[in-house]
């Protein structure tokens, strides 16, 4: 029994004719008759009396009938979600951001998306850049943002924008010149992602650099946003890092000064996906207004800096 065969049914019931209902699912009359012929030969049973000006549906029409009209509105239904999510006009999207991604002009992403595709559900996720790239790889999210490195295998990774990364202080003068990593590690320090702890890429960074030199990073304060952290370095309790656009961004503590590290540090922000999967066309959208700004961002950082 096959969805057509019952889709024929079904017009046959509601036209009575076959004629009628073969210009209705534009197909001819002899394949009209041969859908209806093959369902009574696979059921058994006659389901109309023919030879009068209008079929009459027979008893085992009659008990056949709701199950296929279900049937037919299930599949037509299952249809119009698939074509609402290739068209935008439904489904969800999933997408991993940073949690700094206010400081990057991506606090309105949902706000921009949903006003192009008020239709589509977002479900946007925003943690830290390790959290992220797990959930993408294990497919909880289609797509994210984060900074590298990560280490989950089996991803697709498009790096967009690399971000200087300061010493920052209440105390120390610019004067003195660059930070070192051996300076990082004799002073307070107060690191923020606390949840996500060594797993997240910038600290990563910091202690491979420190390890190289025989030595280790063990912050004396450890917070969950970036903004205690500055708060508190900006009462001089301890010193921290930060990304170059939070560095420029309003509520910086003017009270803070800031140096680069000698051998430069950057947070570089990159596009990951899985690897064996096409995003859908909302994720691609999506996708689409991440990078838009980003590459806005970066290239508004370079003629600050010019």
């Amino acid at each position: 029994m096959t969805i057509a065969q019952l889709r024929a049914f079904l017009a046959a019931c509601d036209l009575g004719s076959f004629t009628a209902a073969a210009k209705q699912l534009h197909i001819s009359q002899a394949s009209m008759s041969e859908l209806i012929s093959r369902l009574e030969d696979e059921v058994g049973l006659t389901l109309f009396i023919r030879g009068g000006r209008r079929l009459v549906p027979t008893t085992a029409a009659d008990e056949l009938l709701v199950h296929a009209r279900q049937a037919v509105t299930s599949c037509d239904n299952g249809i119009n979600a698939l074509n609402s999510i290739s068209s935008l006009e439904g489904g969800v999207c999933t997408f991993g951001v940073l949690r700094n991604a206010g400081y990057y002009d991506l606090s309105d992403l949902v706000e921009r998306f949903h006003s192009r595709y008020p239709k589509v559900k977002v479900r946007l996720v925003g943690l830290n850049s390790s959290l992220v790239a797990e959930s993408v790889a294990n497919g909880e999210l289609e797509a994210g943002l984060v900074i590298l490195p990560v280490d989950e295998p089996g991803l697709r990774i498009r790096p967009l924008f690399r971000d200087e990364v300061f010493y920052v202080s209440a105390n120390r003068s610019p004067r003195r010149g660059p930070a070192t990593v051996e300076e990082l590690t004799r002073n307070k320090l107060v690191l923020y992602d606390a949840y996500a702890g060594w797993r997240d890429p910038t600290r990563m960074q910091l202690l491979e650099r420190a390890r190289h030199q025989g030595l280790t990073v063990e912050p004396d304060i450890e917070v969950e946003h970036v903004e205690t952290a500055l708060r508190l370095a900006a009462t001089g309790a301890a010193n921290t890092i930060v990304s170059r656009s939070i560095l420029d961004s309003p509520s910086f503590p003017n009270n803070l000064k800031s140096v680069p590290f000698a051998d430069p540090l950057y947070d570089t922000l990159a596009l990951i996906q899985r690897e064996s999967t096409v995003l859908s066309p909302a994720a691609r959208k999506i996708v689409e207004i991440a990078e838009h700004s980003l590459v806005g961002r970066a290239t508004e950082s370079r003629a600050n800096r010019t």
